[in-house]
This record gives C-alpha cells, sequence and structure tokens, in this order.
C-alpha cells in the first residue's frame, strides 16, 4: 500500500493529546442514542416526560422516529466497537450528531407546522449518480452553471429548515451559511491535502448524503468512520426511509420558491437505482463511468483521509478491499439491471470520464438532448467559464496509485470484465 497517514497541524496534536481541555470535555461526553437525543431536544427548547415520548418527537407519519432510530442505534453501536475514534474525532462527531438529531426535530416540527409542505411537486430532477471520482463533480459543476438548474448548496442541506429566501440578497446573508461553513471546513484544517482531493463548503454545491443523512441511513457514516458492521446493515437495509427524507429536504427547500429544475449528486445512487425511480418516477439520470482500478484507487484515497481526520488507525488495505467488493456488486447489478430492462433507459444517460476530458460541452450537449433540456450559447458560454474558474488542480493534485487496492491490478480486473464491456469503459494505462 501507498497511502500513509498525512501530517497532522500542531493544534490537532495537541487536542488528541487531550491539551485542549474544552475539546477534551466535550468529547468525553456520551456517545449514546438517549444522551444525543435528549441534548438535541434541550437545545431546541423541547421537554418532554419520558425517552418514549421524546422519541416520538422525532418522527412523524411516513417519517417513524422508531426506523430512524433502529438506524442510529446500529450506528452508535459500530462506533463504539469499531471505529477508535481520537479526541478530535470524538468530538467532531458528537457535534455532527447532534446537528443531525437537531435538524431532524426541525424538519418534523415544520410538518406540524406546514403540512402542505408534502404536496410540492419535485419535477424531474437530474441525478449525477456516477461512482465516486468518475467525472461527477465536473458534470455537477457544468449543469449547476446553467441559470436554470438549482443546485442545493452546503448549508440548505445542512440545515434546510426554514426555507431559504426567494431573494437573492437575503439568501446569501442567511445566517446558517457560516454555521454550515464551520462544520464543513473543519475537516480540510485537521487533515492536511484532502482539500485537493475533494472541497467542501457552506456556498459550495452538496450531495444527496447530507439528506439522507437525517434518517442515518447514509454513507456519510460509513466513509467518515470505520464501522464495518454498520455497513453491512446499511448495504442490506431498505433505502426508502433515506429516500423519503431526501425527498422532504427538497420541498421544504423549494417551499418558498417557485418551481424548482433541481441538479442533484451523489455515487450512492448508483447502488439504489430502483429506489431511486421509486420515490422519483420522472427523474433523469446522469451515469459516469470510468476505469473501475482508478476509481477505487483515488477513493481508497479518499476515505483514508476522511477517517484519518477521525481516527489514529486507518486501515487502507480493508478500505480498498471494502469498496471493491461493494462496487464490483454495485456493477454487476447495474449490468443486470440495464439488460434486464428493470430500470427506465430512456431517463439515464451514461458517459464517460475521458468524454469530460476530451469534450466536455459536446457531452453535455448529448446529454440534454437526451433529457429534452433546452441549451443556448449562453449557457455554454456559462459552463466554460465555470470550467476556468475550476481546474482540477487549483489546490494541489492528488495523489493516489492502483497499487493502494493491495492487490495484482490484472487479477482484479477480472471481477469488472463484464462491467467494462456493457458499458464501453477504457482500462487506464
Amino acid at each position: 500500500m501507498s497511502w500513509t497517514p498525512p501530517d497532522r497541524p500542531d493544534w490537532v496534536v495537541a487536542v488528541n493529546l487531550g491539551q485542549v481541555l474544552p475539546i477534551q470535555e466535550e468529547a468525553d461526553l456520551p456517545l449514546t442514542r438517549d444522551a444525543l437525543a435528549g441534548e438535541a431536544s434541550a437545545r431546541l427548547g423541547h421537554e418532554f416526560g419520558s425517552a418514549s415520548e421524546r422519541l416520538r418527537a422525532f418522527g412523524r407519519p411516513g417519517f417513524e422516529a422508531e426506523e430512524a432510530f433502529d438506524a442510529l442505534e446500529q450506528f452508535l453501536q459500530a462506533l463504539d466497537r469499531e471505529a477508535r475514534l481520537n479526541v478530535m474525532g470524538r468530538w467532531m462527531t458528537r457535534r455532527f450528531l447532534l446537528r443531525l438529531l437537531e435538524v431532524r426535530l426541525q424538519i418534523m416540527d415544520y410538518l406540524d407546522q406546514d403540512p402542505g409542505v408534502r404536496e410540492e411537486e419535485i419535477v424531474a430532477p437530474i441525478f449525477v449518480a456516477g461512482a465516486p471520482r468518475t467525472g461527477t463533480t465536473i458534470l455537477h459543476t457544468l449543469l449547476a452553471s446553467d441559470p436554470q438548474h438549482r443546485v442545493p448548496e452546503g448549508w440548505e442541506l445542512l440545515r434546510p429548515v426554514p426555507p431559504p429566501s426567494p431573494i437573492p440578497e437575503e439568501f446569501a446573508r442567511d445566517s446558517r451559511i457560516p454555521l454550515a461553513n464551520r462544520e464543513l471546513v473543519r475537516p480540510q484544517t485537521v487533515v492536511s491535502g484532502l482539500l485537493s482531493i475533494h472541497e467542501y463548503g457552506g456556498r459550495k454545491p452538496k450531495e444527496c448524503l447530507s439528506a439522507m443523512s437525517f434518517a442515518f441511513q447514509s454513507e456519510e457514516l460509513t466513509a467518515r468512520y470505520s464501522v464495518p458492521s454498520f455497513e453491512r446493515w446499511l448495504v442490506g437495509s431498505d433505502m426508502s426511509p433515506a429516500y423519503r427524507m431526501h425527498r422532504l429536504v427538497l420541498q421544504i427547500l423549494q417551499r418558498r420558491q417557485e418551481q424548482t429544475a433541481w441538479v442533484l449528486k451523489s455515487p450512492v445512487h448508483l447502488h439504489d437505482l430502483p429506489t431511486l425511480f421509486e420515490i422519483y418516477p420522472d427523474a433523469r439520470v446522469a451515469v459516469t463511468h470510468r476505469d473501475p482500478l482508478t476509481l477505487l484507487a483515488s477513493l481508497t484515497s479518499l476515505i483514508a483521509n476522511l477517517r484519518w481526520a477521525h481516527s489514529d488507525h486507518v486501515d487502507a488495505a480493508a478500505i480498498a478491499g471494502a469498496h471493491v467488493e461493494r462496487y464490483r456488486a454495485t456493477f454487476e447489478r447495474l449490468v443486470d439491471w440495464t439488460e434486464e430492462k428493470r430500470l427506465p433507459l430512456e431517463q439515464i444517460h451514461h458517459s464517460h470520464f475521458a468524454d469530460f476530458r476530451r469534450a466536455p460541452i459536446e457531452t453535455v450537449r448529448r446529454l440534454y438532448t437526451q433529457f429534452g433540456v433546452e441549451t443556448s450559447e449562453a449557457t455554454e458560454d456559462a459552463m466554460r467559464k465555470a470550467l476556468s474558474a475550476n481546474p482540477s488542480d487549483r489546490h494541489g493534485t492528488h495523489a493516489y496509485s492502483q497499487d493502494d487496492l493491495g492487490t495484482d491490478p490484472t487479477r482484479l480486473r477480472t471481477e469488472f470484465t463484464r462491467y467494462q464491456a456493457r458499458f464501453d469503459v477504457e482500462s487506464d494505462g
């Protein structure tokens, strides 16, 4: 394995040595369901006579608290047994989970205040759903630059209640922006080099994972932490509650807006396309492709760095092995779903990482043609400007190697032969 832990700033070293008392004291507080739910309730001024009453406050019909709390309990048990958090990791995790619980309470309260929000129509959203590191970010950036589209920003998905203002100046001054910015930028300050792999921020486009996390069924929880038992549970679970929560968050965000042409993104959708189409029957899905060994090597590096922000014990070989198995199974299912026509194939567009390298505007033009989206020279000019403003190496280069997969690449490639043949995915090198 070529991955090595990056340097940590001196202040992070001091935190992990227990030398920053306020952080140490907060990190020592219990990471249990009742403790976290109780504190989240107290922060929002909720009072309950019993733990069962408190639990019920986190759910409404269609968004049952029992489902969410079962998922949370599965995660917390794995976190306690397997994640081996350091002080910084425990402190960040506690704040992360408290925010999820607080916002879930806010969402449930909002349903009481404005039950009509459930009737908001999410019309024909576009989902960018390729595997990680396959060109999803560049495609999402290009689609986001089109003025007719709306891409949720980081602060909107972290704190969607109340609905944001439809007035641009007020939207840009929302006090939730700095709150989200501090949470999203923090890991980039804890681990050197993370910014070169993926950039986060309150006003940056944000992936769907953050909305799904309010159901506690999200790969945000498996990316940041080594929790293999929870990962197995998540892979085998019905993801409908997470997708219903995702749709509700979008309904809240567009409540004060005119009907919105949403453009959304997350690699996790590739694992559950039937569920996505069940919740969004008119969705249009853009699937991006790249050499599986290259994308898995890059993903291994990203996940290793994310976990290094939370723990002193990162097993890059285990990360690689888990993701090889995960994507081998996903790509096999994608071939099956396609060949058996179990998906609305006319609503799915396929492209390749190399397409965005060679001809990004032409690639988007073909996507627009298939999905019936109008374009113009002004739109394409905006896309060209977005490309110029967002070069892939603006924060440094991301170094990784197929050696990070810990297995002979020639032998490993045979596991992806069927996928590469079906979707004409070229091998690198």
